[in-house]
């Protein structure tokens, strides 16, 4: 890292180039560095002190984006057109969120399929990673207001339960906001380091993260010897956190003033302006003993006491998951050295208590909360900087490394800066009926269509058995060893049928040349996520398109004739809108015939059941 000076009219670190961490969080992210004087790590904040971008976006009109407090505003007026918790959905699938998306108040595409989550806002769809790309655009622009330096590197935590397609869609997000993610780093980890634990490369721990924030809960359970760690186990709930705690008290406070759960539902500007007051008041509560406010001008009331009530079952709910990461880690509540409490719901008092007489040991807690994980993550981009030697540092791949799919798109298995020796492995199926053969395609590079990436290598996995287009279980396995030797398996785990090939990832790339790839991959990256947008968009249409017709000839006779003219119809709309590159046309298309096609699916399964419940055959 180069020499950081500081402008003595702002206070603000001034340098060429710097690496910063981020915390990309479901309700507030943040970013810190370390300061070049003190050495410690630092939150970076505005001239008011407020260091927290609620995770938040607002699609207004014509065009206009806001991100963060702005956006916050339109949690009320405008909840159909306000994105929150965008983290949930990173790397998730249309089944994954389906019995949670009531949660939301904005649109969540569910058409019943394993297909990547999308969002609508207005006639527009975005994906995850596009939401999460705005969030972190927000925090880079912040940073280099405050830093008065361009900021292209950047460390992102995430949590340690994150798999592997959440933890690329998290890399894609960082590169479409134009940053270089150095590394990707659990969130735990981060936790521990900012409280200067793994940091002396002598010490022996073992640990537990307790990490309660605004919509998630998990606890881990790490292992720190020799400056590395390993998480021995995690356990939580995606669906637990202050949320809650603001709709505990929501509940409580409708059944004060008098109206129904229902009348709630229907009404998403109250719901909004409820629950926006209930977490004043929970906030409020950490430190006095009651609170009052007023909405629909009629006045609510709260205690602390009754506060506590409220929220027990879901404190409760959090040590019932920390005797089961303990449990799955082997170990008992005596085999814990330190305890880590991290998320803004942490400062509820009575977690504090819950947790500590738990673990029978004090909690730290001396640091910020909500920043303890950014600030881990200042460290950790330290470390890859080359500033503190103490700490080891393994070694990684250069670029990253996948296969080609369908549409010609990379699917990245083993992410750049992967450490070695590594491995990463992911399933796969056919895409037509009868499929008796896989050809696999390995490419190095950041680009999102393999064209514009280096091929290492290219084998067929035959002998697949003849089944139907996506029944067959293709594993692709990447294995990374020691000399950076890259092995590659391909095994159909139904009938056991595997082809095993060896290549060099490096491939005689220069330093210079893999610069100028990474480089590439950022000043491209608006045009590839576009690109790979469109050519999801378009072989799910062709997927839909198939599958459909396969289904009018097996059933035509099932459907009345006005069922048949609109599913035509719109058949005949999408695959006239394919040709015309616009992935919003296409995706309302693909809504359009989702939405004819429900109902007589679902009465063709009810009929079947029924059949099937009589003891006939179907």
């Amino acid at each position: 890292m180069a020499k950081i000076g500081i402008n003595i009219a702002t206070g603000s670190i001034q340098q060429q180039e710097m690496i910063v961490g981020i915390d990309l969080g479901t309700t507030n992210s943040l970013v810190a560095v370390i300061h070049p004087d003190s050495k410690k790590p630092v939150v970076l904040k505005e001239f008011d002190g407020n260091a927290l971008v609620p995770s938040v976006i607002h699609f207004g009109e014509a065009a206009g984006i806001s991100v963060g407090d702005d956006a916050k505003k339109y949690l009320i007026k405008e909840p159909q057109n306000t994105i929150f918790s965008v983290k949930r959905l990173m790397g998730k699938s249309y089944n994954d969120v389906r019995n949670t998306s009531s949660f939301f108040t904005y649109k969540v595409i569910d058409d019943n399929t394993d297909s990547l989550v999308k969002v609508q806002a207005g006639d527009k769809f975005y994906s995850p990673v596009e939401l999460s790309s705005l969030i972190l655009k927000e925090l880079k622009t912040r940073a280099e207001h405050i830093l008065k330096t361009p900021v292209n590197k950047a460390v992102i935590t995430v949590p340690a339960y994150f798999n592997d397609s959440q933890r690329q869609a998290t890399r894609d997000a960082g590169k479409l906001a134009g940053l270089d993610v150095l590394r990707i780093v659990n969130e735990p980890t981060a936790a521990s380091l900012a409280y200067g634990i793994g940091l002396n490369k002598d010490e022996i721990k073992t640990i537990a993260v307790y990490d309660l924030g605004g919509g998630t809960f998990d606890i881990s359970v790490l292992r720190i010897a020799g400056g590395i760690f390993e998480v021995l186990s995690t356990n939580g709930d995606t669906y637990l956190g202050g949320d809650d705690f603001d709709s505990a008290i929501v509940k409580h406070w409708i059944f004060q003033i008098g109206i129904s759960e229902s009348e709630l539902s229907e009404n998403k500007n109250l719901s909004q302006e409820l629950r926006l007051l209930a977490e004043e008041a929970k906030i409020y509560l950490s430190s006095k003993d009651s609170f009052a406010g007023n909405v629909i001008d009629k006045k609510v009331h709260l205690s602390r006491i009754e506060f506590e009530q409220l929220i027990k079952q879901f404190v409760d709910k959090t040590i019932v998951c920390c005797k089961n990461a303990l449990s799955d880690a082997g170990l008992t509540v005596g085999s814990i050295d330190e305890i880590v409490m991290v998320g803004g719901s942490t400062r509820v008092p009575m977690v504090k208590k819950m947790v500590g007489d738990f673990f029978q040991r004090k909690i730290n807690d001396s640091l910020d909360p909500d920043e303890v994980v950014a600030l881990g993550a200042a460290i950790q981009a330290d470390i890859l900087a080359g500033n503190n030697k103490d700490l080891l540092l393994l070694d990684i791949t250069p670029l990253s490394l996948g296969i080609e799919t369908m549409g010609g798109l990379m699917d990245v298995l083993m992410a750049r800066n992967s450490k070695i020796p590594s491995k990463a492995s992911r399933q796969y199926t056919t895409q037509k009926d009868g499929q008796g053969s896989m050809r696999i395609a390995v490419y190095q590079g950041e680009r999102d269509l393999v064209k514009d990436n280096r091929k290492l290598a290219e084998f067929s996995l035959s002998g697949i058995p003849g089944m139907p287009a996506g029944l067959p279980k293709v594993e692709i396995s990447f294995l990374i060893n020691a000399d950076g030797i890259l092995q590659v398996k391909a095994k159909e785990l139904r009938s056991g049928v595997e082809q095993t090939i060896e290549v060099k990832p490096q491939y005689g790339l220069t330093d210079d040349e893999v610069e100028k790839m990474l480089f590439a991959s950022i000043t491209h990256a608006k045009e590839d996520i576009q690109i790979r947008a469109l050519v999801e968009a378009q072989t799910e249409a062709t997927i839909l398109l198939d599958t459909t017709s396969q289904f009018l000839k097996k059933n035509r006779s099932f459907l009345t004739a006005d069922e048949l003219s609109k599913t035509e119809n719109a058949m005949n709309e999408l695959t006239n809108l394919l040709p015309l590159a616009n992935k919003d046309s296409i995706q309302t298309a693909i809504e359009k015939l989702n939405e004819i096609s429900r109902p007589y699916a679902e009465r063709l399964m009810d009929e079947a059941v029924n059949k099937a419940m009589k003891g006939k055959v179907i």
